[in-house]
């Protein structure tokens, strides 16, 4: 990973305006995309498998003008006065009229009609008129509900009070206000604080904001395909926003200490995106596995927010690592600090003198008294989650929309003049196919619903035209998001059984109140599955990352403690309506998908923290294994860099708090809290007490658990050892270059060997068919070194194995092969065919003839592409084989001549100097029997090194521990010319 990472980062430093300009293009092909696309925000709360949503798509089939979205138009009249007076009264049923002829609208139920249920309040001054739709809430369009709110103006001119609500009205608008970019500048002044310089603290918001609207454009583009909640990409952008800085900032704040202390900028950045980049690589892999959890939730608008979110996410991940480094390789020296800075001194301070910055001050008082410390966060986010107890989930509704919003209005005047209950309707379906007296049926069934505690109203039973489904209308006396509208669903829903065995007649709960039910209902019945997947999933890849067992259980425990006080923190002010006025919230429900959006995002960022600070430790430990200066020394460099990004989120989440919309005012609060409370107390309190008193225990793992794990070198460790071998592959320039190398197995071990062969030299290896081959294989990238250190064309082993492979080509001098192989020609168009990359189209019948011409050539034979394989000698089909590797392009060839006896032969030698283009290295291998090259022939001209590999002969009998050796038939270090 680290390898990969600083390829990458060296490559976007090196190409900058090309990786920024192709950044360019892809943000606005999704912008543009999008946009012209018109996708629009839509709220659409199914929820497959539950009763309400069952009955509601049943109603969609069998009862089409009722399974519609619906809306309200509620009129008042003055004080004193009543609808049902004669101008009033009039106003009203031209209203009406004029709703009947909206598009879309499939029926209108006024407050006068002969069906009309209880739709004028008590005291005559408050009216109800039902639009029904003939669509869901996700097909009706901005321009139906522009007709529907026209119709207004016939009320108000004689002189009614008119406000619309329903599930059409929900405000599903999607925008940034002055706060939202107040969050920005305050990021905006951390970062500089941070790093002091105003250039420096503006990369991390440019890489973040392009990754913003790189995510927005996505989702614009599925809003188009499918409905996408307007919450969505609000949480997207809030959750981009945020890790988009801080993932920048964790990497520019690595090349900045870098620069200070004298680095290279183009090989401190590649550095920095490897080592600090794989933290972040790793930290949004963990925010992306949290988010994709959604998915196992089974709600669709919420896996949607989930998938929009996490594609941010990595958005976010793919700028920090690619955009930075590029935006870098363009400012080049510009972000080095001055001499005697801040930067400059803080980068160059000794760990263990000159002053102590903050976070050295803080951790040394921590590790004074760890114990003390772990109880006093404990307490504290234990007390903090009390609140949580009282948890109350419900979907967002008209109560808590801004106030002077026609939703609101609606609801208020509806409250006051009907009760609450009328705002949240319930919907029973009867079906009624199983009888025979339905009316007086349903009018038992009504009876029966309406003696059960919190009904004010059952309304009459309605069949549908094919009579075999019918509806009843019941309002509860409590609110929607009422906990006594909550009981009074489920008590009709036990009463299902009772009245199918008296009556025959199945009936099920629906509606937009019991949906929102439902989903909290299935919400909550999802959480602990979720969050065993999640965290289980998590403590995985942690474990990958930091190779220990207590590190990642420690930070999933850390995490359940910041989450539920979180939890508590918002139950307090959103629910029970703590600093309410300050923030501009109206107390009530909880949203019902908070806790698990907030566990979700919350325990990826919480890993966010814990990789950057803990992987600090690691490395200082693996260095010294000394566990008390790990702990201080990882938390002093990351502690600032931890801080700024905690406070980098906080800003962020909570500039959305008071003028953000209701669905996402509490998960941005939520968010904020979580955030404060997971890195400063537990972070950066609890991580480092609780690791003090786990010693070395906090580094242990299992040794049969070390050998299953992958090693992802997040420390850098593996890129410090493959950098210093590329340094000493290029101070030493050959075709081939070793150094106490051994290959092979750790059981069986060839070498050590000492090698050095020229460019375009000849490397013979004679000995056993098992040992030459090993050698050979590992040369040509196909297996790994053992021990040492091994470079072939300047690239060392096995760090740079691919590049290796493309460049060094195996011959197939295999008999069976080259008889199969049909022509001269076929063996070679074969082989390029195999081999070329997908983008080159050229025929390989023209490289053919001019490989099978030169091989001729060559050999001083008479033969084309189109003679048999077979019909060549063993000498002619081994240059045909060599040829056909050629044909590739490498700049080496490797061939084992005893695959085809009898080749090794002064003319076999000869053919090869001529075939062999004098750039290309050869690596031959030879049995033990047979002659390598003269030293007067054509091929000793290019250099060779003659040597015989093997195993030790204790190795080969099974004795441990020898050491390897050099058969000792020929000086390995002989250079024949």
């Amino acid at each position: 990973m680290a390898l990969l990472l600083h390829r990458i980062g060296r490559f976007a430093y090196r190409r900058g305006w090309l990786v920024i300009v192709a950044w360019v293009l892809a943000v606005g092909a999704l912008v543009g995309t999008g946009i012209g696309l018109g996708g629009q925000m839509q709220e659409s709360f199914a929820i497959p498998g539950t009763e309400s949503q069952d009955a509601i798509d049943q109603l969609a089939a069998v009862f089409p003008q009722t399974a519609g979205a619906s809306a309200r138009a509620v009129v008042e009249a003055p004080d004193g006065a009543s609808v049902e007076d004669a101008p009033y009264r009039d106003a009203v049923t031209e209203m009406e009229a004029a709703l009947e002829g909206v598009d879309g609208v499939a029926s209108v139920l006024g407050p006068f009609d002969e069906y009309a249920g209880d739709q004028v309040s008590g005291d005559g001054r408050t009216a109800i008129i039902q639009v029904q739709f003939d669509g869901p809430s996700t097909d009706v369009t901005q321009a139906q509900l522009d007709e529907v709110t026209a119709t207004r103006d016939i009320a108000t001119d004689a002189g009614l009070d008119v406000a619309f609500g329903g599930e059409v009205f929900q405000d599903t608008s999607f925008g940034l206000t002055i706060t939202e970019a107040l969050g920005v500048l305050f990021a905006g002044v951390v970062l500089f604080i941070t790093f002091g310089s105003l250039l420096a603290a503006g990369l991390p918001l440019v890489t973040a904001l392009v990754g913003v609207g790189a995510a927005f454009g996505g989702i614009s583009i599925v809003a188009f395909l499918t409905p996408v909640s307007s919450t969505a990409p609000m949480l997207a952008v809030m959750i981009g926003l945020a890790v988009g800085i801080d993932y920048a900032l964790f990497i520019l704040s690595r090349h900045r200490t870098q620069l200070a202390r004298g680095q290279d900028p183009e090989e401190s950045a590649a550095e920095a995106v490897a080592t600090a980049g794989g933290a972040v690589v790793f930290a949004g892999l963990t925010v992306i596995i949290a988010l994709l959890g959604l998915l196992v939730v089974g709600i669709p608008f919420l896996s949607v927010m989930g998938v929009g979110a996490a594609f941010a996410v990595l958005i976010a991940v793919l700028g920090a690592v690619t955009l930075l480094p590029a935006l870098l390789g363009v400012l080049g020296r510009r972000l080095v600090p001055k001499p005697g800075s801040r930067a400059h001194r803080r980068a160059n301070a000794d760990d263990e003198g000159g002053p102590r910055p903050m976070g050295r001050r803080w951790v040394d008082t921590v590790l004074k008294a760890p114990v003390v410390f772990v109880l006093v966060v404990v307490g504290l986010l234990g007390a903090a989650a009390v609140p949580a107890l009282s948890l109350d989930l419900n979907l967002p509704s008209a109560a808590t929309d801004p106030e002077g919003s026609s939703t609101r209005e609606a609801y208020d005047m509806i409250s006051e003049g009907f009760g609450p209950g009328y705002n949240g309707p319930l919907i029973v379906t009867v079906d009624i196919t199983q009888t025979t007296d339905i009316f007086d049926d349903l009018d038992a069934i009504g009876a029966r619903i309406g003696e059960l505690d919190d009904v004010a109203y059952v309304g009459q039973g309605l069949p549908n035209q094919t009579v075999d489904t019918a509806i009843i209308q019941v309002i509860p006396e409590s609110a929607p998001d009422d906990p006594a509208t909550k009981a009074l669903v489920q008590n009709i829903r036990d009463l299902e059984p009772g009245i199918e065995s008296d009556f025959g007649t199945p009936i099920a709960v629906t509606g937009y109140t019991a949906v929102s039910i439902d989903i909290s209902q299935r919400l909550s019945d999802a959480l602990v599955p979720f969050a065993l997947i999640v965290v289980g999933l998590s403590i995985v890849l942690l474990l990958i990352v930091f190779r220990s067992v207590f590190v990642p259980v420690k930070a999933a425990l850390g995490f359940l403690l910041s989450a539920f006080g979180a939890i508590g923190v918002t139950v307090a002010v959103f629910q029970w309506g703590w600093l309410g006025d300050l923030l501009h919230i109206t107390p009530g429900p909880i949203l019902s998908f908070l806790p698990i959006l907030l566990m979700a995002v919350l325990f990826g960022l919480a890993m966010d923290y814990e990789v950057f600070l803990v992987s600090g430790m690691r490395e200082e430990y693996v260095k010294t294994r000394e566990p008390r200066r790990s702990i201080v020394h990882g938390f002093q460099h990351a502690a600032r860099v931890v801080t700024a990004a905690a406070l980098i989120m906080f800003f962020v989440f909570f500039a959305f708090v008071p003028e953000g919309s209701g669905a996402i005012k509490g998960i941005a609060f939520a968010l904020a809290v979580g955030v404060a409370f997971d890195a400063f107390l537990v972070r950066m309190t609890l991580v480092p007490a609780a690791m003090a008193l786990a010693g070395r225990g906090a580094w242990w793992l299992p040794k049969w658990l070390g050998r299953i794990l992958p090693d992802v070198d997040i420390e850098g460790e593996g890129l410090r050892a493959h950098l210093e071998q590329e340094e000493w592959a290029r101070s030493r320039p050959a075709a081939v270059l070793a150094e106490r190398a051994e290959f092979g197995l750790p059981e069986r071990r060839i070498g050590p060997l000492d090698l050095e062969v020229p460019g375009g030299g000849v490397l013979v290896l004679r000995g056993d068919a098992v040992d030459r081959r090993v050698v050979a294989a590992t040369l040509a990238g196909r297996l790994a070194p053992v021990d040492g250190r091994v470079a072939v064309l300047g690239l060392p082993l096995p760090g740079s194995t691919a590049e290796v492979m493309r460049r060094v080509a195996i011959a197939e001098l295999s008999a069976d092969a080259a008889v199969s192989g049909g022509t001269v020609g076929e063996l070679i168009a074969r082989r390029l065919d195999a081999t070329r990359p997908w983008y080159r189209l050229a025929p390989s019948t023209a490289a053919a003839d001019e490989w099978s011409q030169k091989a001729a050539l060559a050999i001083g034979g008479e033969f084309d592409q189109d003679t048999p394989l077979e019909a060549l000698g063993a000498e002619a089909r081994a240059i045909v084989a060599t040829a056909a590797a050629l044909a590739e392009r490498p700049k080496a060839v490797v061939l084992d001549l005893d695959e085809a006896p009898g080749t090794a032969t002064p003319a076999l030698w000869d053919a090869l100097a001529v075939l062999v283009p004098a750039g290309t290295a050869l690596v031959i291998g030879i049995g033990r029997s047979a002659a390598p090259p003269a030293t007067g022939g054509l091929l000793a001209a290019r250099g060779i090194r003659l040597v015989e590999p093997a195993a030790p002969r204790s190795a080969r009998s099974g004795a441990p521990d020898a050491p390897s050796s050099i058969e000792p038939a020929n000086d390995p270090q002989e250079v024949l010319r």
